[in-house]
Parts: structure tokens; sequence; C-alpha cells
């Protein structure tokens, strides 16, 4: 991919082609890309609108929660605890839900699930930082729920395996299902995305919902393109995700992504905003007394290029990524080209190689843990 001249500051992404997976309230981030110069490429990789669950089913899963008292009750997002509310209004049941959920312990996944609590009068005791479910899992890890009576809100996806490690621990488990999150009814725009991916013709894709990874993925590999589509993002391709929940759908492929410290939509314009231009000026390090400039593909030390094969090329673009941090074997081994040895030889081979190249004192081992580069500490 050829890297965009850099532009003024009231344009700064000018030159710059980003996809877009969103569905819904797409306009807004459409506009916040093409105000700063952008070209957009929009792929919606879910149906605009959640599908929502038979009217029949939701009422019974209703009525089953409020056949007897709830200890605790995990709300997981917002536009589900809105619809599912709604709907209770509509069967006249809206003030005895409310009312008996209001005895119960509430956690909520993150700030919409909250906002949409305390709009009917409910409030939270806790919700972790990340918004990331797990952490909320995390945090009834060490109670005893032997007994308790668990409801838990589904967010889009199924949430029964989490149910099922709820049960194994003695909880009485019931989830509600108020929406499912599908793919869009027409991929064609999807699959244009994709052969843009693989074929590096755009500079990065935003993900606003971890299913929308999951339905780009399903897609890639429908068409067959889903390796180069990986190798893309490992190389060239920035994924970019509105939070660290969206993020990790990404590491089942191995795939690197940023995410700005609030899970916000202008957070995440305004880190590409930030992130692209410095890409394309390429980077430069301090490594073991000796400047590096990694450019795509192209490295110069000290001014004087570098030939890497695909293998150290690789672990060196995954080890720049986060200069001074230490990256696991097996992140590393996700980042080497398809075709190597699928195995940690295979990287302490690539990492002796990249050594070779650009210094045995540039790349330092981290016993147990991985490699790192050898920048100077702050």
């Amino acid at each position: 991919m050829n890297a965009p001249p850099t532009s003024g500051s009231d344009r700064p992404l000018e030159g710059f082609r980003i996809g877009v997976t969103a569905a819904r309230k797409v306009e807004e981030q459409i506009g916040l890309f093409e105000r700063r110069g952008a070209e957009v490429v929009w792929a919606p990789a879910l149906s605009q609108e959640p599908h929502t669950v038979d009217d029949a089913d939701l009422r019974a899963a209703t009525e089953e929660v409020l056949a007897r008292p709830v200890d605790l009750f995990l709300a997981t997002t917002g536009i589900g605890v809105k619809a599912w509310f709604a709907a209770a209004e509509g069967w006249g049941l809206l003030e005895q839900l409310r009312a008996h959920l209001a005895t119960s312990e509430i956690l909520a996944r993150g700030p919409k699930s909250v906002g949409a609590l305390r709009r009917r009068g409910l409030r939270e005791l806790w919700a972790p930082d990340s918004e990331a479910f797990d952490d909320v899992l995390a945090h009834l890890r060490g109670r005893d729920l032997h007994g308790k009576r668990i409801v838990v809100q589904e967010h889009g996806q199924s949430l029964s395996m989490a149910a099922h490690a709820l049960r194994r621990r003695g909880a009485d488990v019931t989830t509600v299902t108020v929406y499912r999150t599908v793919s869009a009814e027409d991929p064609t725009a999807m699959f244009h995305l994709i052969d843009e991916i693989a074929e590096r013709t755009v500079h990065a894709v935003t993900f606003t919902a971890a299913p929308a990874v999951a339905a780009l993925m399903d897609a890639a590999g429908s068409t067959g393109r889903r390796e180069e589509v990986i190798t893309a993002f490992q190389a060239d391709v920035v994924a970019s995700c509105v939070g660290p929940v969206t993020a990790a759908a990404f590491e089942l492929w191995g795939v690197p992504s940023i995410y700005p410290d609030r899970s916000r939509l202008a957070a995440m314009v305004r880190q590409l905003e930030i992130e692209l231009p410095s890409r394309a000026r390429g980077l430069t390090l301090e490594l073991a007394g000796h400047q590096l400039l990694l450019h795509g593909d192209e490295v110069l030390l000290d001014g004087v290029e570098v030939k890497l094969s695909p293998a150290p090329l690789a672990v060196l673009h995954l080890l720049a990524e986060n200069p001074g941090h230490v990256v696991s074997r097996a992140h590393l081994l996700a980042a080497l080209p398809s075709g190597t040895a699928g195995s940690e030889h295979a990287v302490e081979m690539a990492v002796a190689r990249l050594r070779a190249g650009i210094g045995t004192r540039s790349v330092q081992t981290v016993v147990k843990r991985g490699y790192r580069l050898a920048v100077p500490t702050s």
C-alpha cells in the first residue's frame, strides 16, 4: 500500500481510505471521517436493526423472572434493557418488573446499560471500567453463588456458556434474550470491503461491536480470503475498535488492534486521526544505541537499509507496535506469514534472523514470557 501524503491539521486524514463496518448510527461516524478528509468505504457487517426475538418468548421469559425473587441481575446492553422494559410496558408489567429487579443486586456491563437502568429508576451496585462481560463474571468469581438466583440479560449473542459456568457454581440462572445480532441482509458491500482489505487499498477499518468482527471474518472465510485479510491486518491495515470488548474479538485471529482509552466514537476517530498520519511518516525508534526507521516493509538502521525476509519483518512490526513491552511467543507465532512452520521454534528462528539484521542486543528475551525491543526506558 502506498502511504498517502501527510496533510494539513484541518484535514488530517486527507488521502486515507477508511472502511466502516457499523450498521446503526453510521452517518455520524462517516461524517466525522469525511470532515477530516478521509474517503470512507461503508460496508455494514450487521443488520441495521437488531433482530428482536418473538414477543411471546420474551414475555414467557419475563414471567419466569417475575415468578421468584431475584438475587442478582446482570444487565449487559443499554439497547437490551430499553427494549425489554418497553416490551414489559406494553404488556402492563413494567412496574412489576422494575420493582422486582429493584430488590436484587444489579451489576451492569457498561455505561449504556447503566444509563438505561437509571432511566427506569434502577441503580447498579457495580460496573467494570473495562465494559467487558468477562470482568462482570470475574467480579463474581470469589463469591459463594450456591442457591443464588441470577438473571442475565443477553447482549445480542448467546451467553449460554456463561450461564452454564454460573450454574456449575450452584447458581440458579435465567437468561433473558431480548434481541439477536444478525449479519447484514446484503453482503455485497462486505465482500467488496474484504477485497479492499486483502489487497490493502484501505488504510484502516473501524469496528463498533464485537459481532461485527465475527461477521467480517465469517464473510472473509466464505470468499476464501480470510488468511489474506488476517495478514493484511497484521501488517498494513489498522483494525480500529471502539473499545476493549470489540478488540477482544480479534484476539481469536491473532490480529492486533487499537482502541481508545474511552469507548466512544469520537475518541476512536481521534485516535485514527493521530495513528494513520504517524504510520505514513514511518516509525523511528532508538534501539540499543542505534536509530531504527520502520516504514512499511522498509527498514533503515542508522540510515542504512536492512533487508529482512517476511518472518523476521513480521516479528519486528509486532514488537514495534508496543516498543519496550513484552510480546508473547504465541502472539509472535500468530503474526508469522502463512506457510511458516507453526511452532515456537519458528518464532525463535525469526527472532534470530531479526537479531542478525538489526543487532543482537536490539531484541531482548524475557524468560518464560517472550521478547521485546531494547528501547530506552523513560
